[in-house]
């Protein structure tokens, strides 16, 4: 007898948009998360064992000396990195076995401040402070990118695309009201 059944398929893909101030973190298999980028940095994180990932998308590294600290301002990455580690945590993963991946931190307009460079540089020190292993980096220069992760396998692909589809960066001039989130731990 021949077997007539068609062999299983792969669980159809349900795209998830990351959005400056959002952390995002899943187990699905099923689930990519992807945003653009332009001076913003975005970290995709990933247990390997839990099979467990995140994306962030922070705007600007930290807040000024003058910032109220004890309310959260997901533009910042000072808190969007806490956020997503902690989302992780929540699903299993455990911050030894994290494995990291960094992308953005475009300086796109000349004559400006380099905000993608400061972006890029406090991911970095981020990880290194934290001890989490930085796997693959795409940071710098003047092009934005769009970047597609896999939180369940740690797959990721990053391309360059058109100035025009990146984000603009403009902080609000108000502080958003703070993210009721739970406790946040801080490392």
């Amino acid at each position: 007898m021949i077997d007539t059944a068609a062999p299983p398929q792969a669980p159809r893909m349900q795209r998830q948009q990351v959005l400056q101030g959002q952390a995002r973190a899943s187990a699905d298999a099923a689930v990519e998360l992807t945003t653009v980028l332009g001076s913003c940095v975005a970290t995709c994180l990933y247990d390997p064992v839990a099979r467990v990932g995140g994306m962030n998308h922070f705007l600007l590294p930290e807040p000024p000396a003058s910032h109220d600290r004890a309310q959260v301002d997901v533009h910042y990455g000072t808190y969007l990195m806490e956020i997503l580690i902690n989302d992780m945590l929540g699903l299993g993963a455990q911050k030894a076995r994290l494995r990291a991946h960094l992308y953005g931190g475009a300086n796109m307009r000349a004559g400006m401040a380099p905000i993608g460079t400061a972006n890029a540089e406090f991911a970095r020190s981020f990880l290194q402070r934290e001890g989490i292993a930085l796997m693959r980096a795409d940071l710098g220069g003047t092009l934005p990118r769009r970047v597609d992760f896999r939180p369940a396998t740690g797959q990721v692909r990053c391309r360059s695309v058109e100035p025009r589809l990146a984000p603009q960066v403009a902080p609000p001039a108000t502080p958003p009201a703070p993210r009721d989130r739970g406790d946040v731990e801080l490392f």
